[in-house]
């Protein structure tokens, strides 16, 4: 397995700061930056923290290009439901991305299997993905890949666990039940295949889930633990999801 770097901060308005500046300084220095980027309440900071150094003229998105990791399966793009608006109102809205830069797998695809494809090409269309930055569920999910037996490598079609629905049921009027079971999501050999991968996890809720992440061995019961597979893979940290790993 990979050394994989673990960074912790005394916060997640911290953690998120720094990433913003690490991502601002990539793109002076490529500004054809490919970002992966995720959805859930985790990067919200993140992506304020990169509004605001847009703002201040710090960080330049003109020529980048950026892939979201999953939307889930029936919610239509201009849905107030749906991870694109999410990402509109806490990023793209924020900065100077253009339209035709910004990709989604689209919820609403007559074929989902040809959808997925389809975004497999797009990405290597881009030239892959420079920097990847995933959440983490609870469940030890990276994107919306549920712990199971057996995990998909490419964008797949995905059942959701209760757990995860129960996650995102803010999105829903607060109400589990209303949460799709079933959404689009980067596979696991999608998300590795990124250059630069980054797992961004805060709060003591995610801190069993990190501290199974960084076992000793590699398990598709926690998803997020074959980011020890990949040479250039980092875990940031606030103090309280590292709450249960060694120091």
């Amino acid at each position: 397995m990979a050394d994989v770097r673990v960074r912790i901060f005394a916060d997640a308005r911290t953690a998120a700061h720094t990433l913003a500046g690490e991502i601002a300084r990539a793109l002076t220095d490529h500004p054809q930056l490919v970002l992966g980027l995720p959805s859930g309440r985790t990067p919200i900071p993140l992506y304020h923290e990169l509004g605001r150094l847009h703002a201040l003229g710090r960080a330049d998105f003109a020529q980048a290009t950026t892939f979201n990791l999953d939307e889930f399966l029936g919610v239509a793009p201009d849905d107030p439901r749906s991870y694109q608006t999410f990402m509109r109102q806490h990023l793209f809205d924020r900065v100077n991305l253009a339209r035709r830069r910004i990709h989604f797998l689209d919820g609403t695809a007559a074929d989902p299997a040809a959808e997925c494809d389809r975004y497999e090409r797009a990405i290597a269309r881009a030239g892959g993905i420079d920097l990847q930055i995933v959440g983490l569920g609870v469940n030890g999910h990276i994107g919306f890949n549920e712990p199971a037996p057996a995990l998909l490598a490419n964008t797949h079609r995905v059942r959701l666990t209760g757990l995860t629905r129960r996650a995102n049921a803010a999105l829903f009027g607060g109400q589990a039940s209303t949460v799709p079971k079933d959404a689009l999501s980067a596979g696991i050999a999608t998300i590795l295949r990124a250059r630069r991968l980054v797992v961004l996890a805060t709060g003591a809720s995610k801190a069993s889930a990190v501290k199974r992440m960084l076992g000793e061995r590699v398990t598709t019961q926690v998803p997020a633990s074959f980011v020890l597979l990949h040479a250039n893979a980092e875990v940031w940290l606030d103090r309280a999801a590292a709450g249960k790993i060694k120091p």
